[in-house]
């Protein structure tokens, strides 16, 4: 499962990042390393971006980007899709 595909309020644990290239990179240095704990904060309409909590910080992320990500989805907790 990838964090794109979560909905609104999930948690999750990061398994992997997908690319090797200069995005994934990037979400390995934003924390979305292998144990890492976060949460779906919120979700855009239609394709539009997501709002996650990752090791204390909150980001935006393409749903693009969202989808390199490798996740174990925790428990669902209250939040509603934007």
């Amino acid at each position: 499962m990838h964090i794109s595909e979560l909905p609104a309020g999930a948690e999750f644990v990061v398994g992997r990042v997908l690319s090797g290239r200069e995005v994934g990179k990037r979400l390995v240095d934003m924390g979305f390393t292998e144990g890492a704990r976060g949460r779906v904060l919120r979700r855009a309409f239609l394709s539009g971006p997501l709002h996650v909590e990752i090791r204390g910080y909150e980001l935006i992320l393409r749903r693009s980007e969202a989808a390199m990500v490798e996740v174990e989805e925790g428990r669902k907790v209250a939040g509603d899709d934007v």
